[in-house]
């Protein structure tokens, strides 16, 4: 496993598990799944509706809670001080853990910066190791780390091939806050694994689409937390420290990018209508 160090000093695995839209009753099994494979970092959210299937993997697998690094994150309806406080105890006793080792603001809706100050105070005793944001555009992310007591460690973002965020990550290597792709796989859409550039190279190096747009990640540095609930395509996702893209490859697949979210935009008027329904 690959390793980045947050600003902190605290080490994250670059490539983690992540269970967004996994079933709260599929959860458990495909947790467990996972860590058999070799999965150490584990991603989920109070959102997901999930955490104490991560929670009941977590236990049942028998290792050391240090071997693992668990991330969760902070929803809209908690932000706000206390609501974040207590949603934090929450989530504690669903993980069956004494600490979560890296809180994330969800979306930058909301009291957030109540949330923070939450998330901050959590840090100070021992309940959490980091704290960060997702979701946050660059606008957004440079206010909040300017005003923040403890540095914002990471930034959870949408980044694939077709979105690789060229500018988010300009400013969050300035700030010293490590950037972290959810949706690698962009969900499928724009013929994501019949894109002719990626089987190309995944055809020379014996890997597949998927392999091959998570290599393309790990090596700009960006941390990774690919989804599956089948076994076999988990362990897809876990072999990729195997092989190395050439230059030429990584040229390739930067020429892919568009610049643009193949999803939403945070800043779109109806997209934040959109999210205040949803509280």
């Amino acid at each position: 496993m690959e390793y980045v160090t947050l600003n902190n000093g605290i080490k994250m695995p670059k490539l983690g598990y992540g269970v967004y839209q996994t079933p709260a009753e599929e959860t458990q099994r495909a947790v467990a799944d996972a860590i058999r494979i070799g999965y150490r970092s584990i991603d989920t959210a109070q959102a997901y509706q999930n955490e104490s299937g991560v929670g009941r993997a977590l236990a049942a697998s028998g290792l050391p809670r240090e071997e693992f690094f668990i991330t969760t994150k902070v929803w809209i309806t908690n932000a706000g001080y206390e609501k974040a406080s207590n949603s934090i105890q929450e989530s504690l006793e669903k993980l069956q853990s004494p600490y979560i080792d890296l809180l994330l603001i969800h979306q930058p809706f909301g009291d957030y910066y109540g949330t923070y100050r939450a998330m901050e105070e959590a840090v100070k005793k021992g309940q959490v190791r980091a704290i960060g944001v997702s979701n946050f555009a660059p606008d957004r992310f440079i206010d909040m780390q300017h005003f923040a007591q403890i540095k914002p460690a990471v930034n959870q973002i949408e980044t694939h091939v077709f979105q690789q965020q060229k500018v988010a990550r300009r400013y969050l290597k300035k700030y010293q806050c490590q950037i972290e792709s959810w949706g690698p796989f962009a969900e499928g859409r724009n013929d994501f694994f019949t894109n002719p550039a990626l089987q190309d190279i995944g055809q020379r190096y014996h890997k597949t689409v998927a392999q091959v747009a998570l290599r393309f990640l790990l090596q700009r540095d960006v941390v990774v937390i690919p989804k599956s609930v089948h076994k076999d395509r988990m362990e897809e996702n876990f072999n990729v420290f195997d092989f190395t893209l050439s230059d030429g490859d990584m040229a390739a697949i930067g020429a892919l990018d568009r610049a643009q979210s193949l999803f939403f935009s945070h800043a779109d008027p109806e997209t934040v209508e959109w999210f205040m329904s949803r509280v």
